[in-house]
């Protein structure tokens, strides 16, 4: 399945060959989203130094306060945390927008580098830890 803009999600994600994913929160349908996958990708249900990509789907600002320094601590420096929230068009009660994941993230030392589409009803922002941290 192609993503929603064309181009697969998995692609916008960055997924390459081999690389751990940690999702929370995710859709059902996630793995549908994502389209083609490449080779050797694994999602792991618990987060470890291993862990290469971890994306967040939440509605909740005060969720992603508590998650996204638990992500940051554990994370190698080359590691990416991509944070999802339902578009405002969606309908889907959230207290989160781009603005609110940079106002959390921000002061952890991650910033943010790439938005796109996920879906129909979610937003992503791609969070890395900023160059003069790793």
């Amino acid at each position: 399945m192609a993503g929603y803009s064309g181009k697969p999600l998995s692609a916008k994600l960055g997924l390459k060959e081999d690389v751990e994913v940690f999702p929370v929160g995710a859709p059902e349908n996630y793995r549908e989203l994502l389209g083609s996958i490449p080779d050797g990708v694994r999602f792991v249900e618990e987060l470890t130094a291993a862990t290469d990509l971890v994306h967040h789907f939440t509605a909740s600002e005060a969720e992603l306060a508590e998650a996204l320094p638990a992500y940051r601590s554990a994370i190698r420096p080359d590691a990416m945390v991509w944070v999802s929230w339902p578009k405002k068009a969606s309908k889907v009660p959230t207290d989160v927008t781009e603005d609110t994941v940079r106002k959390v993230a921000l002061p952890l030392g991650l910033v943010d580098v790439k938005v796109c589409a996920v879906s129909e009803v979610y937003s992503g922002l791609k969070l890395v830890i900023r160059k003069e941290l790793r």
